[in-house]
Formats: C-alpha cells, structure tokens, sequence
C-alpha cells in the first residue's frame, strides 16, 4: 500500500511538471498614463524658461524605443497577464485624454494593441498583438485577447507592458508589473 502510494505521488508531481512550466505568466495590475514630456531644458537657465536667445531642449518621453502620445492620458484601472506561449489578455478602464480640448473623452475610431518588452536595453524585445488593435469604448473601456508575435522569451527579465495606438504605436499607457510573492 505505501509503495503504490509513493508510486502515485511520484507520478503526479512528475506529469505536473510540464504543466507548471506551462503556467508561467507575467501579471500586470495598475496602470500610468502618458506623459509626452519628459524633461525640459533651459540654456541659459532662466525662470520661468523663456528667453530671446537661449535654446529650449524638449525631451520625449520615449519608452523602450517607443514614442509618446501627443497628449497627456490617463487610466483608472489595467490588468493583464501574459503566458509563456504568448498568449495575453488585458483588460483597461477609463483610457481618456488628460489634456487638450478633448480632456477627459476618447477620439473617436481610437484602436489600442499590447506590446510587451522584456528586455531594459536595445533592441527591447518587443512582442506586439494583432496590428488591427481592439476598438477603445467612449468611456475608455478595452478588451484585449490575443496572442504576442513573435512570442516573448521566457523568463521575460524586464517586463514592461505598453498600450499603443493601432494608427502610429505611440503609447497611450503602460502596466505595472505585480509580483506574486
């Protein structure tokens, strides 16, 4: 009895292995919304930063290789996970424009798209759902379910999820890793 009882333990934790493997995941709750501007720089210094003969340095605030909405936006609520076979799903609420004439409303025909980088340095390795996107709600709501191309390596060492525009993959929002422990 207790052989045939080790003999099954022993074989459940070795048929679960794969299985674990396979349940790896990177989880994303909470969300920043974009910030096109990343730093300014006065020469010469002067406060406030405006003068006839200085330069002006405008910084973007570029993520990973990629380029910043041209507005500021924000979001209430992003969470998200992403499996070692690549498949994803994001879920976004209130993804609003934070500026501008169109403050706190959605343009129309606004289609996003999750990209995932794993890597803090050049090239990112950058994995991207559909091109197409998923259409953005007038309340800013989203569903993304979908697969990553090319499919992400595992372990990603240094995720960051980023919500781009299907139209010109400028960022909208990016999501904050969560750590299980």
């Amino acid at each position: 009895m207790k052989k045939a009882l080790a003999c099954t333990m022993f074989l459940g934790v070795v048929l679960s292995l794969p299985a674990a493997a396979d349940d790896a995941s990177l989880k994303f709750r909470g969300g920043i919304g974009a910030i096109p501007v990343s730093s300014v720089t006065c020469v010469p210094s002067a406060t406030p930063c405006v003068t006839s003969s200085g330069v002006v340095t405008v910084n973007q605030n570029v993520v990973r290789g990629q380029q910043p909405a041209g507005q500021i936006w924000v979001i209430d609520r992003l969470e998200a996970e992403v499996n070692a076979n690549g498949n994803i799903r994001v879920h976004g609420d209130g993804l609003l424009l934070g500026g501008g004439n169109g403050a706190g409303g959605v343009p129309a025909g606004l289609n996003v798209l999750a990209t995932l980088s794993c890597l803090s340095t050049s090239p990112f390795g950058l994995s991207s759902t559909s091109p197409a996107g998923v259409a953005v709600s007038p309340d800013g709501s989203f569903e993304i379910n979908g697969t990553l191309s090319p499919k992400p390596t595992f372990p990603c060492a240094s995720p960051l999820l980023l919500i781009q525009s299907a139209a010109n993959l400028h960022w909208f929002a990016l999501g904050i890793p969560r750590s299980d422990h």
